[in-house]
């Protein structure tokens, strides 16, 4: 983990394939963590001047036991059958807190079941719109508990699909780690998704 000169943690910028622990600087571990996801409308010229329109990316939280998906906390489902994902709602349009969370989810690392080894995230576009359409795509981990930011992903080129699966927070020993996966793919729903997420785990 990144730290500066006064002994305080700063964001890591993942690149595509990094992961970083999830130690607390004094050895303990996180307890909570929320995977926030943003992102804007890249603006079209058009006859009139540029604009923008609305996109509905939706994030989604699949939980995986050996390979396995055993659950998914998704705006249809907010909540995981065990409790300890939980998505804060759906955003419809994006770009809300203007580089801030448009959708996140919280997970509470010491309620995860012991069986469910990784948590992939992944967006979608709803609306079927392109990430060619959206621009400031990202996702970033934050320390519930002291509402820190760890680690940041921000997704480079948008290209011809309507989904991503953005990272991963996955079991290393006795603690977790994060790391950015980035792999574009297509589909609605999570549903659609499975052929690409597997290869990441």
């Amino acid at each position: 983990m990144g730290k500066n000169e006064k002994g305080l943690r700063v964001t890591v910028n993942l690149s595509k394939g990094q992961g970083i622990s999830l130690q607390k600087a004094d050895g303990g571990t996180l307890t909570a963590v929320r995977m926030g996801l943003g992102w804007q409308s890249a603006p079209r010229r058009g006859l009139f001047g540029s604009r923008t329109k609305e996109i509905d990316l939706d994030a989604s939280a699949v939980l995986f036991a050996d390979g396995q998906p055993v659950d998914v906390v998704f705006f249809r489902h907010l909540v995981s059958d065990d409790g300890s994902v939980r998505h804060t709602g759906d955003n419809l349009v994006g770009g809300a807190g203007k580089g801030g969370d448009d959708e996140a989810i919280l997970v509470d690392l010491q309620r995860v079941p012991v069986h469910i080894d990784q948590i992939v995230f992944t967006v979608n576009s709803f609306t079927g719109q392109t990430f060619a359409e959206v621009q400031n795509a990202f996702c970033r981990l934050v320390d519930e508990t002291t509402g820190q930011e760890l680690a940041r992903y921000t997704l480079d080129g948008g290209g011809p699909y309507t989904a991503q699966i953005m990272a991963k927070v996955h079991r290393a020993g006795a603690g977790w780690q994060m790391t950015a996966i980035g792999t574009p793919s297509n589909g609605r729903t999570f549903q659609d998704l499975m052929p690409a997420i597997l290869p990441s785990l």
